[in-house]
Protein backbone atom coordinates (compact mmCIF):
# COMPACT_ATOMS: atom_id res chain seq x y z
CA UNK A 1 0.00 0.00 0.00
CA UNK A 2 2.26 3.20 -1.23
CA UNK A 3 1.71 6.17 1.10
CA UNK A 4 2.21 9.55 -0.43
CA UNK A 5 3.57 12.09 2.43
CA UNK A 6 2.09 16.03 2.30
CA UNK A 7 4.63 17.74 3.73
CA UNK A 8 6.40 21.19 4.56
CA UNK A 9 3.11 23.17 4.92
CA UNK A 10 0.24 24.09 6.92
CA UNK A 11 -2.99 21.84 7.93
CA UNK A 12 -6.35 23.28 8.14
CA UNK A 13 -7.87 20.36 9.31
CA UNK A 14 -11.63 21.88 9.62
CA UNK A 15 -12.47 20.98 13.12
CA UNK A 16 -12.02 24.55 14.05
CA UNK A 17 -8.64 25.19 15.04
CA UNK A 18 -6.09 27.45 12.97
CA UNK A 19 -3.87 26.33 10.05
CA UNK A 20 -0.55 24.77 11.78
CA UNK A 21 2.78 23.05 10.69
CA UNK A 22 1.45 19.41 9.98
CA UNK A 23 1.78 16.90 7.65
CA UNK A 24 -0.32 14.11 6.37
CA UNK A 25 -0.53 10.57 4.69
CA UNK A 26 -2.89 9.21 2.07
CA UNK A 27 -3.10 5.71 1.26
CA UNK A 28 -5.77 4.36 -1.31
CA UNK A 29 -7.68 7.38 -1.31
CA UNK A 30 -7.73 8.07 2.30
CA UNK A 31 -6.21 9.90 5.14
CA UNK A 32 -4.34 7.48 7.47
CA UNK A 33 -2.49 10.04 9.65
CA UNK A 34 -1.94 13.50 10.94
CA UNK A 35 0.86 14.94 12.65
CA UNK A 36 4.70 15.87 12.62
CA UNK A 37 7.44 13.49 12.15
CA UNK A 38 5.28 11.17 9.30
CA UNK A 39 6.61 9.08 6.39
CA UNK A 40 5.78 8.26 3.40
CA UNK A 41 6.77 5.91 0.16
CA UNK A 42 6.63 9.50 -2.00
CA UNK A 43 6.16 13.12 -1.01
CA UNK A 44 4.19 15.91 -2.06
CA UNK A 45 6.32 18.96 -1.34
CA UNK A 46 3.80 21.70 -0.02
CA UNK A 47 6.64 24.25 -0.42
CA UNK A 48 4.61 26.46 2.73
CA UNK A 49 1.33 26.41 1.17
CA UNK A 50 -1.80 25.17 3.69
CA UNK A 51 -3.59 21.84 3.17
CA UNK A 52 -7.42 22.23 3.53
CA UNK A 53 -10.30 19.81 3.29
CA UNK A 54 -11.68 19.79 -0.11
CA UNK A 55 -14.59 22.43 -0.10
CA UNK A 56 -18.37 22.35 -0.40
CA UNK A 57 -20.80 24.07 -2.69
CA UNK A 58 -24.20 23.09 -1.01
CA UNK A 59 -26.32 25.08 -3.82
CA UNK A 60 -25.00 24.78 -7.40
CA UNK A 61 -26.74 24.28 -11.00
CA UNK A 62 -24.27 23.04 -13.02
CA UNK A 63 -26.53 22.59 -16.11
CA UNK A 64 -26.89 26.44 -15.96
CA UNK A 65 -24.07 28.53 -17.16
CA UNK A 66 -26.27 31.96 -17.45
CA UNK A 67 -29.99 33.68 -16.72
CA UNK A 68 -30.43 35.23 -19.88
CA UNK A 69 -33.70 33.75 -20.06
CA UNK A 70 -34.18 34.29 -24.04
CA UNK A 71 -31.00 32.61 -25.06
CA UNK A 72 -31.59 29.64 -22.80
CA UNK A 73 -34.67 29.38 -24.62
CA UNK A 74 -32.99 29.44 -28.04
CA UNK A 75 -30.21 27.11 -27.14
CA UNK A 76 -30.41 23.38 -28.79
CA UNK A 77 -31.54 20.97 -26.03
CA UNK A 78 -28.96 18.74 -25.50
CA UNK A 79 -26.54 21.64 -25.09
CA UNK A 80 -26.91 22.12 -21.63
CA UNK A 81 -25.14 18.70 -21.12
CA UNK A 82 -22.09 20.00 -22.49
CA UNK A 83 -21.95 22.53 -20.77
CA UNK A 84 -22.65 21.00 -17.49
CA UNK A 85 -19.35 18.83 -17.99
CA UNK A 86 -17.32 22.73 -18.67
CA UNK A 87 -19.09 23.79 -15.49
CA UNK A 88 -18.13 20.89 -13.53
CA UNK A 89 -14.44 20.53 -14.69
CA UNK A 90 -14.64 24.73 -13.77
CA UNK A 91 -15.64 23.81 -10.34
CA UNK A 92 -13.75 21.11 -9.45
CA UNK A 93 -10.36 23.59 -10.42
CA UNK A 94 -11.69 26.04 -7.89
CA UNK A 95 -11.06 23.65 -4.79
CA UNK A 96 -14.73 22.62 -4.80
CA UNK A 97 -14.67 18.76 -4.33
CA UNK A 98 -18.58 18.35 -3.37
CA UNK A 99 -21.49 19.52 -4.63
CA UNK A 100 -25.49 19.39 -3.71
CA UNK A 101 -26.34 20.36 -7.30
CA UNK A 102 -29.96 22.09 -6.52
CA UNK A 103 -31.53 21.10 -9.85
CA UNK A 104 -30.63 20.64 -13.75
CA UNK A 105 -28.10 17.67 -13.34
CA UNK A 106 -29.71 13.95 -13.73
CA UNK A 107 -28.44 10.30 -13.12
CA UNK A 108 -26.35 10.45 -16.23
CA UNK A 109 -24.21 13.32 -15.06
CA UNK A 110 -23.72 12.21 -11.84
CA UNK A 111 -22.61 8.50 -13.23
CA UNK A 112 -20.58 10.53 -16.02
CA UNK A 113 -18.34 11.97 -13.52
CA UNK A 114 -18.81 9.15 -10.92
CA UNK A 115 -17.24 6.81 -13.58
CA UNK A 116 -14.52 9.19 -14.64
CA UNK A 117 -15.72 10.38 -17.73
CA UNK A 118 -15.59 13.91 -16.99
CA UNK A 119 -13.96 16.04 -14.27
CA UNK A 120 -15.71 16.69 -11.66
CA UNK A 121 -16.79 17.49 -7.79
CA UNK A 122 -18.52 14.26 -6.05
CA UNK A 123 -22.62 14.79 -6.39
CA UNK A 124 -25.57 15.14 -4.68
CA UNK A 125 -28.45 15.65 -7.07
CA UNK A 126 -31.90 16.87 -6.71
CA UNK A 127 -33.16 16.51 -10.58
CA UNK A 128 -35.33 19.46 -10.49
CA UNK A 129 -37.63 21.20 -7.84
CA UNK A 130 -41.34 20.66 -6.85
CA UNK A 131 -43.31 24.07 -6.99
CA UNK A 132 -46.77 24.79 -6.99
CA UNK A 133 -49.18 25.72 -9.98
CA UNK A 134 -47.96 30.02 -10.28
CA UNK A 135 -44.66 28.69 -8.10
CA UNK A 136 -41.37 29.60 -8.56
CA UNK A 137 -40.81 26.15 -10.53
CA UNK A 138 -43.76 27.14 -12.82
CA UNK A 139 -42.82 29.07 -16.44
CA UNK A 140 -46.53 29.58 -17.59
CA UNK A 141 -46.40 32.68 -18.60
CA UNK A 142 -49.13 35.81 -19.84
CA UNK A 143 -48.33 34.87 -23.69
CA UNK A 144 -49.72 31.47 -23.33
CA UNK A 145 -46.42 30.26 -23.38
CA UNK A 146 -44.19 28.31 -20.87
CA UNK A 147 -40.53 28.29 -20.39
CA UNK A 148 -39.02 25.34 -18.60
CA UNK A 149 -35.48 26.26 -17.21
CA UNK A 150 -35.08 22.97 -16.36
CA UNK A 151 -37.14 20.39 -19.39
CA UNK A 152 -38.53 17.81 -18.98
CA UNK A 153 -37.33 14.53 -20.24
CA UNK A 154 -36.63 11.11 -19.45
CA UNK A 155 -34.70 11.38 -16.98
CA UNK A 156 -35.96 14.91 -14.94
CA UNK A 157 -39.80 15.21 -14.48
CA UNK A 158 -42.00 18.42 -14.99
CA UNK A 159 -42.43 18.95 -11.22
CA UNK A 160 -45.48 21.63 -10.75
CA UNK A 161 -47.52 19.73 -8.24
CA UNK A 162 -50.50 20.81 -5.99
CA UNK A 163 -51.94 18.50 -3.31
CA UNK A 164 -50.63 15.83 -1.47
CA UNK A 165 -51.17 13.50 -3.54
CA UNK A 166 -49.19 14.65 -6.37
CA UNK A 167 -46.97 15.73 -4.10
CA UNK A 168 -46.08 12.30 -2.52
CA UNK A 169 -46.09 10.71 -5.88
CA UNK A 170 -43.54 13.30 -6.96
CA UNK A 171 -41.46 12.65 -4.36
CA UNK A 172 -41.22 9.23 -5.40
CA UNK A 173 -40.89 9.23 -8.97
CA UNK A 174 -37.76 11.50 -8.56
CA UNK A 175 -36.26 9.07 -5.75
CA UNK A 176 -36.75 6.70 -8.72
CA UNK A 177 -34.97 8.47 -11.02
CA UNK A 178 -31.78 9.04 -9.07
CA UNK A 179 -32.71 12.17 -6.79
CA UNK A 180 -30.15 12.14 -3.63
CA UNK A 181 -32.14 15.30 -1.76
CA UNK A 182 -35.36 16.53 -2.59
CA UNK A 183 -35.86 20.79 -3.70
CA UNK A 184 -39.16 22.22 -3.12
CA UNK A 185 -39.72 25.76 -3.24
CA UNK A 186 -41.81 27.11 -0.11
CA UNK A 187 -42.00 30.70 -1.20
CA UNK A 188 -42.08 32.46 -4.59
CA UNK A 189 -38.13 33.79 -5.76
CA UNK A 190 -36.41 36.22 -7.92
CA UNK A 191 -35.71 34.94 -11.25
CA UNK A 192 -39.64 34.07 -11.22
CA UNK A 193 -41.43 36.91 -12.82
CA UNK A 194 -45.28 35.98 -11.87
CA UNK A 195 -44.65 35.35 -8.36
CA UNK A 196 -43.35 36.80 -5.13
CA UNK A 197 -40.76 35.86 -2.75
CA UNK A 198 -42.45 37.17 0.22
CA UNK A 199 -44.91 34.85 -0.19
CA UNK A 200 -45.14 31.15 1.16
CA UNK A 201 -46.03 28.57 -0.71
CA UNK A 202 -47.39 24.94 -0.62
CA UNK A 203 -49.39 24.01 2.43
CA UNK A 204 -47.86 22.71 5.85
CA UNK A 205 -49.84 19.10 5.03
CA UNK A 206 -48.06 19.15 1.45
CA UNK A 207 -44.66 19.69 2.77
CA UNK A 208 -45.13 17.20 5.51
CA UNK A 209 -45.90 14.62 3.15
CA UNK A 210 -42.92 15.44 1.21
CA UNK A 211 -40.61 15.37 3.88
CA UNK A 212 -42.11 11.98 5.45
CA UNK A 213 -42.63 10.78 1.84
CA UNK A 214 -38.56 11.78 1.03
CA UNK A 215 -37.56 10.38 4.97
CA UNK A 216 -39.26 7.27 4.35
CA UNK A 217 -36.86 6.56 1.33
CA UNK A 218 -33.90 7.95 2.76
CA UNK A 219 -33.63 11.00 1.59
CA UNK A 220 -33.25 14.71 2.78
CA UNK A 221 -35.23 17.75 1.87
CA UNK A 222 -33.87 21.30 1.09
CA UNK A 223 -36.16 23.83 0.54
CA UNK A 224 -36.13 27.39 -1.52
CA UNK A 225 -37.22 29.39 1.42
CA UNK A 226 -37.23 33.38 0.88
CA UNK A 227 -40.62 34.16 2.49
CA UNK A 228 -40.94 34.61 6.33
CA UNK A 229 -43.61 32.39 6.20
CA UNK A 230 -42.58 29.77 3.53
CA UNK A 231 -39.19 29.46 5.74
CA UNK A 232 -41.05 28.70 9.02
CA UNK A 233 -43.21 25.89 7.12
CA UNK A 234 -40.52 24.43 5.80
CA UNK A 235 -38.69 24.34 9.33
CA UNK A 236 -42.16 22.96 11.31
CA UNK A 237 -42.31 19.91 8.30
CA UNK A 238 -38.93 18.83 9.17
CA UNK A 239 -36.89 20.41 6.28
CA UNK A 240 -32.94 19.77 6.39
CA UNK A 241 -31.90 23.55 5.33
CA UNK A 242 -33.11 26.48 4.20
CA UNK A 243 -31.73 27.81 0.82
CA UNK A 244 -31.64 31.76 0.74
CA UNK A 245 -33.30 32.63 4.16
CA UNK A 246 -33.79 36.27 2.69
CA UNK A 247 -36.59 37.12 4.64
CA UNK A 248 -35.81 35.65 8.17
CA UNK A 249 -37.49 37.24 11.38
CA UNK A 250 -36.20 36.28 14.85
CA UNK A 251 -39.34 33.72 15.11
CA UNK A 252 -37.69 31.95 12.24
CA UNK A 253 -34.22 32.23 13.44
CA UNK A 254 -35.11 30.60 16.73
CA UNK A 255 -36.84 27.96 15.33
CA UNK A 256 -33.62 26.95 13.27
CA UNK A 257 -31.49 27.29 16.75
CA UNK A 258 -34.38 24.49 17.76
CA UNK A 259 -34.38 22.16 14.86
CA UNK A 260 -30.98 22.66 14.48
CA UNK A 261 -31.78 23.44 10.11
CA UNK A 262 -28.93 24.51 8.15
CA UNK A 263 -28.87 27.74 6.02
CA UNK A 264 -27.72 27.81 2.98
CA UNK A 265 -27.56 31.80 2.25
CA UNK A 266 -26.38 32.27 -1.37
CA UNK A 267 -25.70 35.73 -0.59
CA UNK A 268 -24.15 36.26 -4.12
CA UNK A 269 -26.72 35.35 -5.90
CA UNK A 270 -28.86 38.53 -5.91
CA UNK A 271 -25.88 40.13 -7.37
CA UNK A 272 -25.24 37.79 -10.30
CA UNK A 273 -28.28 38.69 -11.78
CA UNK A 274 -27.59 42.45 -11.07
CA UNK A 275 -24.42 41.93 -13.10
CA UNK A 276 -26.03 39.73 -15.85
CA UNK A 277 -28.71 42.50 -16.36
CA UNK A 278 -26.21 44.92 -16.47
CA UNK A 279 -24.14 43.07 -18.98
CA UNK A 280 -27.29 42.76 -21.08
CA UNK A 281 -28.68 39.35 -20.21
CA UNK A 282 -32.39 39.26 -21.28
CA UNK A 283 -34.07 39.09 -17.67
CA UNK A 284 -37.31 40.24 -16.86
CA UNK A 285 -37.40 43.67 -15.44
CA UNK A 286 -39.51 42.29 -12.95
CA UNK A 287 -37.45 39.98 -11.99
CA UNK A 288 -33.92 42.56 -11.82
CA UNK A 289 -36.13 44.81 -9.43
CA UNK A 290 -36.29 42.20 -6.88
CA UNK A 291 -33.30 41.24 -7.32
CA UNK A 292 -32.24 44.97 -5.82
CA UNK A 293 -34.53 44.89 -3.57
CA UNK A 294 -33.62 42.01 -1.47
CA UNK A 295 -29.59 42.18 -1.41
CA UNK A 296 -29.66 44.13 1.79
CA UNK A 297 -32.79 42.61 3.13
CA UNK A 298 -31.10 39.32 2.76
CA UNK A 299 -27.78 40.04 4.04
CA UNK A 300 -29.63 41.69 7.17
CA UNK A 301 -31.08 38.19 7.34
CA UNK A 302 -27.90 36.67 7.32
CA UNK A 303 -26.56 38.99 9.86
CA UNK A 304 -28.90 38.12 12.39
CA UNK A 305 -28.84 34.23 11.76
CA UNK A 306 -25.32 34.41 12.43
CA UNK A 307 -25.18 36.14 15.15
CA UNK A 308 -27.76 33.85 16.59
CA UNK A 309 -25.53 30.94 16.06
CA UNK A 310 -27.79 29.41 13.38
CA UNK A 311 -25.74 26.85 11.36
CA UNK A 312 -24.44 27.38 7.99
CA UNK A 313 -23.38 25.61 5.13
CA UNK A 314 -21.49 27.52 2.07
CA UNK A 315 -23.78 27.37 -1.13
CA UNK A 316 -23.44 29.88 -3.98
CA UNK A 317 -26.73 29.06 -6.55
CA UNK A 318 -23.76 29.09 -9.37
CA UNK A 319 -25.45 29.37 -12.55
CA UNK A 320 -26.90 31.99 -11.72
CA UNK A 321 -23.45 33.61 -11.17
CA UNK A 322 -20.19 31.36 -12.79
CA UNK A 323 -19.22 28.51 -11.84
CA UNK A 324 -15.61 28.54 -10.71
CA UNK A 325 -16.30 32.15 -9.17
CA UNK A 326 -18.07 29.77 -6.32
CA UNK A 327 -15.17 30.80 -3.55
CA UNK A 328 -16.51 34.54 -3.61
CA UNK A 329 -19.53 33.62 -1.82
CA UNK A 330 -16.85 33.32 1.55
CA UNK A 331 -15.90 36.51 1.72
CA UNK A 332 -19.42 37.80 1.42
CA UNK A 333 -19.66 35.54 4.41
CA UNK A 334 -17.02 36.84 6.69
CA UNK A 335 -18.39 40.13 5.58
CA UNK A 336 -22.07 39.47 7.49
CA UNK A 337 -20.34 38.29 10.63
CA UNK A 338 -18.52 35.08 10.46
CA UNK A 339 -14.91 34.48 11.44
CA UNK A 340 -12.72 33.27 9.18
CA UNK A 341 -12.28 30.14 10.32
CA UNK A 342 -16.31 29.44 10.54
CA UNK A 343 -16.43 30.61 7.26
CA UNK A 344 -13.87 27.89 6.06
CA UNK A 345 -15.92 25.44 7.99
CA UNK A 346 -19.28 26.15 6.58
CA UNK A 347 -17.29 24.85 3.53
CA UNK A 348 -15.84 21.59 4.69
CA UNK A 349 -16.97 20.20 8.23
CA UNK A 350 -20.63 22.02 8.41
CA UNK A 351 -21.72 21.39 4.66
CA UNK A 352 -20.74 17.56 5.14
CA UNK A 353 -23.35 17.37 8.34
CA UNK A 354 -25.96 19.32 6.07
CA UNK A 355 -25.00 16.72 3.49
CA UNK A 356 -25.20 14.00 5.77
CA UNK A 357 -21.24 12.83 4.28
CA UNK A 358 -19.51 13.79 7.20
CA UNK A 359 -18.23 10.33 8.09
CA UNK A 360 -16.61 9.96 4.89
CA UNK A 361 -15.08 13.87 4.42
CA UNK A 362 -15.11 17.07 5.23
CA UNK A 363 -12.78 17.17 7.72
CA UNK A 364 -8.80 16.03 7.71
CA UNK A 365 -8.70 13.34 9.99
CA UNK A 366 -7.81 9.61 9.46
CA UNK A 367 -10.26 7.27 7.17
CA UNK A 368 -11.82 10.27 5.64
CA UNK A 369 -11.34 10.72 1.79
CA UNK A 370 -8.09 12.02 0.70
CA UNK A 371 -10.18 15.20 -1.07
CA UNK A 372 -7.93 18.09 -0.19
CA UNK A 373 -6.71 21.85 -1.50
CA UNK A 374 -3.35 23.37 -1.18
CA UNK A 375 -3.77 27.02 -1.17
CA UNK A 376 -1.15 29.66 -1.24
CA UNK A 377 -1.02 32.50 1.33
CA UNK A 378 -3.38 33.05 4.30
CA UNK A 379 -6.23 30.29 4.44
CA UNK A 380 -8.35 32.82 6.38
CA UNK A 381 -8.14 36.19 3.48
CA UNK A 382 -10.89 35.44 0.78
CA UNK A 383 -9.49 38.13 -1.69
CA UNK A 384 -9.04 36.13 -4.85
CA UNK A 385 -8.73 32.66 -3.39
CA UNK A 386 -9.64 30.82 -6.95
CA UNK A 387 -6.63 32.60 -7.99
CA UNK A 388 -4.22 30.48 -4.75
CA UNK A 389 -6.13 27.43 -5.23
CA UNK A 390 -2.79 25.69 -6.25
CA UNK A 391 -3.90 22.00 -6.62
CA UNK A 392 -7.11 19.66 -5.66
CA UNK A 393 -7.15 15.92 -5.12
CA UNK A 394 -10.10 13.54 -4.72
CA UNK A 395 -9.42 10.20 -3.35
CA UNK A 396 -5.39 11.40 -3.29
CA UNK A 397 -4.98 11.61 -7.00
CA UNK A 398 -4.56 15.10 -7.98
CA UNK A 399 -7.14 16.51 -10.35
CA UNK A 400 -6.50 20.09 -10.80
CA UNK A 401 -3.22 22.15 -10.56
CA UNK A 402 -0.08 20.73 -9.24
CA UNK A 403 2.72 21.69 -6.48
Amino acid sequence: MARTLFTNGRVFDGTGTAAVAGEVVVADGRIVAVGTGLDGDTAVDLRGRTLLPGFFDCHTHVMISHVNLFALMQAPFSLVFYEGAKNLKATLETGITSVRDAGGADLGVKTAVDTGMIPGPRMQISLTMLSQTGGHGDGWLPSGHTYHLFVPHPGRPDAVVDGPDQVRHKVRQLIQMGADVIKVATSGGVLSPRDDPRHAHFTLEELTVLVDTAAGLGRRVMAHAQATDGIKNAIKAGIRSIEHGIYLDDEAIQMMLDRGTYLVPTLVAPTGVIRAAEAGAAIPEASVRKAREVVEIHRDSFRRAVAAGVKVAMGTDSGVTPHGDNLEELALMAAGGMKPWEVLQATTRVAAECLGVEADRGTIAPDQRADLVVLDGDPMDFTAMRDRVAAVYLDGNLVAGGV
